[in-house]
């Protein structure tokens, strides 16, 4: 896109048309494509960009997510709505089969199966031979997704490489790729966590309930609101509060908190996100607080 052009455009529209030239790149450069589609705002993105840069013809991808089985239901529920309303193929791969088949083998029953995607991710992708995993990262939430290309290419072993990815300049992409190989394009990538609720806002997108306010028991813990459910129970000592919240990022139940909100609608999400000096992911993954290396170490590994 032209300086010019880019100077008529306002910010989400420019953001928009990146977007769908990187989307049109990968269909135009990758034989087998997939959309990663887990039924999050930033997915929920994707599909509409997707629906500007392919309509009124299909998708040239299908949509898939990798469940680890502790998903929240109201997420997962309007996954697969908002895939059947778009007459979509919705390809579902769970964790639970991987531990069927012994390729993830869990440290202890409670330990959470969200580093495991990797495995069920690189299992998925060689059964369909996918050369393209097109994914709703951006380089706003975690300094390793900062460091990752807008195409970023992963090895023969699924791994990627920071010291060994390929140049971007200017809106030039490339998405070439040798047989096993594999690219994850990430069109949202220059996003800000702002720019996703202003978009969902102009689009007027249709979010799962849990990103708006909502009573739920919690304890607290580390900093953070650890939702009291079946697969995280209170312990012994925790005292159960009931608080208003909303979940910023959702994930495997097991590591996603929610934050202190009564934000009830995409206005007042808003107005809190243009003031907050938290990441979304500093504001509510437990598991990257096991270390400040963790999230780059799964990436190394397979991860989105």
């Amino acid at each position: 896109m032209s300086t010019l052009t880019k100077q008529t455009l306002s910010h989400l529209d420019w953001l928009e048309a990146e977007a769908i030239h990187i989307l049109r790149e990968v269909a135009g450069q990758c034989a087998n494509p997939v959309l990663l589609f887990s039924g999050g705002k930033d997915s929920i993105c994707l599909l509409r960009l997707a629906e500007k840069a392919f309509r009124p013809g299909r998708f040239p991808f299908p949509l898939m997510h990798i469940d680890t089985g502790h998903n929240y239901t109201e997420v997962t529920d309007f996954r697969d709505k908002r895939a059947a309303e778009l007459g979509e193929r919705l390809i579902v791969r769970s964790v639970e089969d991987s531990m069927a088949r012994g390729t993830v083998v869990l440290k202890h029953p409670g330990e959470s199966r969200n580093k495991h995607q990797s495995v069920t991710l690189l299992e998925a992708i060689e059964e369909f031979g996918f050369d393209a995993c097109i994914g709703g990262a951006r380089r706003d939430e975690e300094k390793a997704r900062a460091k990752e290309r807008i195409m970023s290419f992963r090895d023969e072993f699924g791994q990627w490489d920071p010291k060994n990815q390929r140049p971007e300049l200017w809106n030039l992409y490339n998405a070439r790729s040798h047989k096993g190989e594999n690219i994850r394009a990430f069109p949202i990538s220059n996003w800000t966590e702002l720019d996703v609720w202003q978009y969902i806002q102009r689009e007027a997108l249709e979010l799962p309930s849990i990103y708006f306010a909502h009573t739920r028991p919690v304890v607290r813990k580390n900093g953070l609101l650890q939702p009291v459910t079946d697969l995280t129970p209170a312990k012994p000592g925790d005292t159960v509060e009931d608080v208003l919240v909303r979940f910023r990022t959702v994930g495997d139940i097991t590591c996603t908190a929610p934050v202190e909100s009564d934000a009830d609608t995409v206005e007042k999400i808003l107005a809190e996100t243009a003031t907050t000096t938290i990441t979304e992911r500093g504001a509510t993954r437990m598991d990257d607080q096991t270390s400040e290396a963790s999230m780059e170490q799964r990436k190394k590994e397979g991860y989105f």
